[in-house]
């Protein structure tokens, strides 16, 4: 898609209507299978066959002449025979279609599928075939029912600005609103006269089962303390069937309309899953419980199964790694040009990189270094008249605000903060800096503040936010403007960001968007920022540069103006408010709004990887190697340089500096392999790691400048840190939630980001929750030739078509329930054979899912330790406690049933499965979690063995780097740990760290948990 530089908003709108529209119109004449012909591989002779026959939160429905089951299992629909047996696909597998419903004449099966990005109801003939778009728009449709004369379907939507119950008529198109509460109303279902329609309601008066009678007026039918779903009525008598998760049971209840009669069907111990039954008649009925399709009959106890079979086929497709050259000691050009911010007179560029904070003068290409210290200096913003340089920096330990006058080069500490401070910026007078501060009880939460310089005094201009972008100020220091996140609703977290623009007076605020349904790009850096005269916001969106035309309150005069067609990020105002300075993938640019003209501003900053010389012998007692469950014993690692040289029985005199570990244990480094980190955690994050004795993380998902600044200091040796492997933004679809989440929709935006990744060298991708698995696969395809893995939270069709990794057990599902774990914390047959087979790399971040707060419950001792004592201290256990509060309201059975996913992790590395550790810190606290994970995976029945080889070996081969890393071998990178103790028999001795070997450098511990001065 390719747009004009300037173009009308209604024009934008009706081009997105007529867009969208075309998706139906294909479908309607072609297969669904034929649109996506060329999306899945054709399969090899090494293609490994599954067979499936648990389902995990399937849903099903039953045909009228109760001949045909209709399921989903991992986004297909199936048809299966009402006695059992082999299931037919009716669907492609790229659609994610979920919950099935026959129409009452048994010819079509509707539900809901997210082939475009949006979840929409589609209809297909009961034998598969064509499936037909019936809703349409950039908003979610879902759970879907027919009425009893099949003329309209009933479903939920977050069209009106939270989920409704929404009809549509099938013959005309009409589309009515039934609900208007705000509210979430949701999983509807008509009676079997069609008169009245119930319905799940999240308002807040009363949330509960709702009724509406044929008058469209609304009556409480009950109330539950637990989490309701799937109401739907007896063929007969007046009472509902329903899911009801309460007090740590899913049972499957019923209720008399009218009330007096309220009884459970299903049996405590059951893992029923939260969809609608299918009567069979009168008095029988189905439903899906325990991973299975089941029988019941009213008043009977006696339980009978359906089996099935679903065959699936994943192919192994190999593709040629990316080469990493460990060995390096040629000069890099640096990348990690991290926050850049032109000053006023348009002749100086303020960043950071390597750690410190740089100026670029105009007319040279070599900048000046501002700082020259151990710790980190962010966040660079000048002030209206050029002559100061306010930033944030750890030297107390937190993030505080400090201001540099640049003549003298004097510093000033403005703001000593009890927490971390980021993303100050000047108002235009220079007597107030616009801030964020950090709120330590709930990860990504801040406070947007405000602080008067000549009386220290600080204000609350916007709080809670979550995520924002920097703070700009309007000319005349009445509003601030932001990019902040508006969900689509209440039910579900995603959104797009929008403007929000706050008085700085009264404090009152709005949001606006010169485009409906349209994400900004990453928040951070990204804009708005608000020319110096007042009369314009730049930002980036769709990857590309922008300037919309704005009054002095901050509301849009007119459409936007794109001004680039290259990807532009962290743009910046020049003070005459005529040209804007941006990053171009990997180089600076500034561009003049007069006529477009675009220079270059060159950087000449380079630096090189820290490569150690000599010779250094570690004398082990003990060594494990990573791949045997025998120690070495009694040998020398002999290490020259930043390689293992050889490995052999000890023997005295040998030369180079030799480190007595004859009474310990030596393993490989330790390998992170989910977290998400920033600069604003300080100078001590790499120390961080490297005490816990991780030696290389995996960041899959951040701002790119900052995961590279930190990962070129820790490479040069500018800061002591681990390897780093990373991504950039996350890729994700047209909504959003995480700052660092990359929007999409369908047309270029997603080629910029993919050449963005071949140009920052990236060593992974990572898609979200609302990418297509048609943009997943484009975007596997393509990180696959430049020979680097994928991620995302989905399994299936994704392992079809080469996704090599899956984050976490659970988590974030642009469903409301995951395809790999039950309410209860179960995963049946379905994910393990799925995960095990296809050889998908999985990391459950146990620690996450309820394996930290379980150890802090099990083990006084679990903060004894000298890691958290020097880098932690009692608030971390207080966040602690008040995370799992927080998971324990929205999820009872939060810590009590983390033994089932302890289960099922044991399971898959019992079956060859590759499992690897890492934790989503700083959700919970890097390193500490880490330790959470390894021991949590050891509470679960896995050995010692097989969880430290999943820590080291089995990661490496996850990053894609097992011939460089991951075992102490010949040959291989000096990346090892020394500790006291035997972690083989008892993994807590992991923590007993006493000397790390990264990359051939020493690291003592003492040295590493030291404070910088």
């Amino acid at each position: 898609m390719n747009l004009p530089n300037s173009y009308s908003l209604i024009s934008f709108q009706s081009f997105s209507k007529r867009f969208f529209k075309t998706i139906p119109l294909l479908l309607s004449v072609l297969p669904v299978s034929a649109v996506f012909a060329e999306t899945l591989p054709k399969f090899t002779a090494d293609s490994v066959k599954v067979t499936l026959t648990e389902g995990t939160n399937i849903a099903l429905t039953l045909s009228p002449d109760k001949k045909t089951i209709v399921m989903d299992l991992q986004g297909t629909i199936y048809s299966v025979p009402f006695q059992g047996g082999l299931a037919k696909a009716l669907t492609d597998p790229m659609g994610d279609c979920r919950q099935p419903v026959f129409s009452p004449d048994g010819s079509k099966v509707a539900f809901q599928a997210f082939w475009d990005g949006n979840f929409h109801i589609y209809t297909v003939d009961k034998n598969g075939g064509t499936p037909v778009q019936i809703t349409f728009g950039t908003f979610d449709d879902r759970e879907p029912g027919y009425s009893p004369d099949g003329k309209k379907i009933i479903f939920s939507s977050d069209r009106s600005g939270n989920y409704d119950v929404w009809e549509l008529e099938l013959a005309s198109g009409e589309l009515k609103q039934l609900t208007t509460d705000a509210g979430n109303d949701f999983f509807p279902s008509y009676s079997s006269d069609g008169s009245q329609i119930a319905y799940v309601s999240e308002r807040s008066a009363a949330p509960g089962i709702y009724i509406m009678d044929p008058k469209g007026k609304e009556k409480l039918f009950l109330t539950s303390k637990g989490k309701l779903a799937s109401p739907i009525w007896h063929p007969k008598e007046s009472r509902i069937v329903f899911n009801n998760f309460n007090e740590g049971k899913s049972l499957l209840d019923m209720a008399k309309v009218g009330g007096g009669d309220w009884e459970t069907l299903s049996e405590n111990s059951e893992d029923v899953f939260p969809f609608k039954v299918a009567w069979i008649s009168d008095t029988e009925y189905l439903y899906t419980s325990d991973g299975l399709i089941k029988k019941r009959k009213l008043g009977d106890k006696l339980v009978s199964t359906i089996p099935f079979q679903v065959q699936i086929n994943l192919s192994h497709e190999k593709y040629k790694l990316k080469v990493y050259d460990f060995n390096s000691v040629a000069s890099n050009k640096v990348k990690g040009i991290r926050g850049p911010v032109v000053s006023p007179d348009g002749n100086s560029v303020a960043f950071t990189a390597l750690g410190d904070m740089w100026l670029l003068k105009k007319g040279s290409d070599k900048p000046v270094q501002l700082t020259n210290d151990s710790f980190i200096e962010i966040d660079p913003a000048f002030s209206s008249d050029g002559k100061q340089l306010a930033y944030v920096c750890d030297r107390k330990g937190n993030m505080d605000l400090y201001v540099r006058d640049l003549a003298s080069g004097s510093e000033k500490l403005v703001l000593n903060a009890a927490d971390n401070i980021t993303f100050p910026a000047w108002s235009a007078d220079g007597s107030k800096i616009a801030y964020y501060q950090k709120d330590p009880a709930a990860f990504g939460r801040y406070s947007l503040k405000m602080i008067e310089l000549s009386s220290s005094k600080e204000s609350v201009l916007y709080a809670p936010l979550f995520d924002g972008s920097q703070p700009s100020w309007s000319a005349d220091g009445k509003y601030v403007v932001i990019s902040a996140l508006q969900p689509y609703s209440s039910r579900y977290r995603e959104g797009v960001s929008k403007f929000l623009v706050i008085s700085t007076v009264d404090k009152t605020f709005k949001f606006i968007t010169p485009i409906n349904e349209r994400t900004f790009s990453t928040r951070g850096k990204n804009g708005p920022y608000w020319s110096p005269d007042g009369t314009k916001f730049a930002f980036s969106m769709d990857g590309v540069l922008w300037t919309v035309a704005v009054d002095k309150e901050g509301n849009l005069l007119n459409a936007p103006r794109r001004l680039t067609n290259e990807l532009a990020e962290n743009p910046s105002w020049t003070g005459d408010s005529k040209s804007i300075v941006y990053m171009a993938t990997d180089v600076l640019k500034k561009i003049s709004l007069a006529d477009g003209s675009v220079s270059m501003i060159p950087i000449d900053l380079n630096y090189k990887i820290k490569q150690p010389a000599g010779q250094v012998v570690v004398h082990a007692g003990k060594v494990f190697n990573g791949r045997s469950k025998e120690y070495l014993t009694n040998v020398d690692i002999i290490i020259v340089g930043n390689r293992i040289q050889k490995i052999e029985p000890h023997k005295a005199g040998r030369t180079g500096k030799l480190i007595d570990a004859s009474k310990q244990t030596v393993i490989p480094g330790l390998i992170e392999m989910h977290t998400h980190q920033t600069a604003a955690a300080g100078e001590q994050l790499g120390r961080l790691w490297l005490g816990y004795g991780i030696t290389t993380i995996r960041e899959p998902g951040g701002d790119p400048y900052d995961v590279i600044e930190r990962k070129e200091s820790w490479a040069s040796g500018r800061r002591a840190g681990p390897r780093n492997f990373y991504t950039g933004g996350i890729l994700d679809g047209s909504r959003i939630y995480y700052g660092m989440n990359v929007g999409n929709v369908a047309g270029a935006q997603l080629e910029l980001e993919l050449e963005k990744a071949r140009r920052l060298g990236y060593d992974m991708m990572k898609t979200y929750v609302r990418m297509t698995d048609a943009m997943q696969q484009r975007v596997t395809v393509f990180a696959h030739n430049l020979g680097i893995p994928v991620s995302s939270h989905e399994i299936y069709p994704a392992m079809k078509y080469g996704v090599d990794a899956v984050e976490h057990m659970g988590a974030t599902s642009r469903r409301g329930y995951s395809p790999k774990l039950s309410a209860l914390n179960n995963s049946y047959q379905d994910v393990v054979e799925l995960l095990v087979k296809s050889g998908m790399n999985i990391t459950p971040t146990a620690s996450l899912q309820g394996g930290l707060p379980v150890l802090v419950q099990k083990d006084a001792a679990f903060f004894d330790n000298k890691q958290f004592k020097a880098f932690y201290n009692e608030d971390a256990v207080n966040e602690i406690k008040n995370m799992t509060s927080l998971r324990l309201k929205g999820n009872p059975v939060f810590v009590s049933s983390f033994g089932n996913i302890q289960k099922t992790v044991k399971a898959m590395i019992d079956q060859g499965g590759h499992v690897t550790p890492g934790t989503d810190s700083p959700i919970i606290q890097p390193g500490l979690s880490y330790h959470a994970e390894l021991q949590s995976w050891v509470d679960g029945g896995i050995s010692p063995f097989e969880t430290l080889r999943s820590a080291t070996l089995y990661s490496a081969e996850a990053l894609g780097v097992s011939k460089d890393l991951g075992t102490l071998e010949k040959g291989k990178l000096a990346d090892l740990v020394v500790i006291d103790g035997d972690p083989l028999k008892n993994i807590k001795d992991v923590l007993n760290v006493t000397t790390v070997i990264r990359n051939g450098e020493v690291f003592p511990i003492e040295v590493l948990l030291k404070k910088v001065n």
